[in-house]
């Protein structure tokens, strides 16, 4: 029968992974570092995951397909909701405020300026006490190691969510970051991310936030080179 499906144009996909995220049928998946449609009968034809793609490297054409499969039908939907609920009281999902000395450690050591714990995107609370009146840093995870001044230039009187916009499953991260935009009067955004392409995409995910929130909030991007530099 002919219908519509998505197809991928692998020149042009960046592997940010936006698209998977945005298939609720998990019709698409990376592979080899690129989007692909893994099943034309995972796909329903409704092209939600066009907007999502920052390349348009997705289109929706009309051929000689099988039928969707109705039991793909917002499958990713139904196994996010069976498992969000975090009933194991792991330390890593309790909110806390760090109070931090100004003045180095002993011995000439460089504190840290971390002020707040979790940090992961998936991880944060929305509601943090440490989000309110904040300038908010939104940070892909490579920077903090290939950036020297990373503490000092970036954390340094921030709040902070990480988040690696290729390999994370980023599902909810644009709905969590306009809560966080929405509810805590922001000062200002920065966004710091790696120079390679798919690192860019943590740029599209915080400018939508601001547009779901409906908030004008000063964003700066800060893109790192490999080698550790500002560019």
């Amino acid at each position: 029968m002919k219908r519509k499906v998505i197809q991928i144009d692998q020149d042009k996909c960046i592997g940010c992974g936006l698209c998977t995220n945005a298939c609720m049928q998990g019709a698409i998946q990376l592979v080899d570092g690129k989007a692909t449609l893994v099943s034309e009968s995972y796909c329903d034809g409704l092209g939600m995951c066009l907007p999502q793609c920052p390349m348009d490297a997705i289109q929706l054409v009309e051929k000689e397909a099988p039928s969707f499969d109705p039991s793909r039908s917002n499958i990713k939907l139904k196994a996010t909701a069976a498992t969000t609920t975090m009933a194991c009281g792991c330390p890593s999902t309790h909110t806390r405020v760090i109070d931090r000395e100004e003045e180095p450690e002993a011995g000439g050591s460089q504190p840290s300026r971390l002020r707040q714990w979790p940090i992961q995107l998936h991880l944060v609370n929305p509601t943090a006490p440490y989000f309110k009146d904040a300038n908010l840093l939104v940070c892909a995870d490579c920077v903090m190691a290939a950036y020297g001044d990373f503490q000092e230039k970036l954390v340094k009187g921030r709040a902070i969510a990480i988040a690696c916009p290729k390999l994370d499953n980023t599902q909810g991260y644009v709905e969590k970051l306009a809560q966080i935009i929405a509810h805590n009067n922001l000062k200002t955004i920065v966004v710091a991310r790696m120079e390679v392409p798919c690192c860019g995409g943590i740029v599209v995910l915080v400018k939508r936030a601001l547009e779901m929130a409906g908030q004008e909030v000063p964003l700066r991007e800060v893109v790192i080179s490999v080698d550790g530099k500002v560019k």
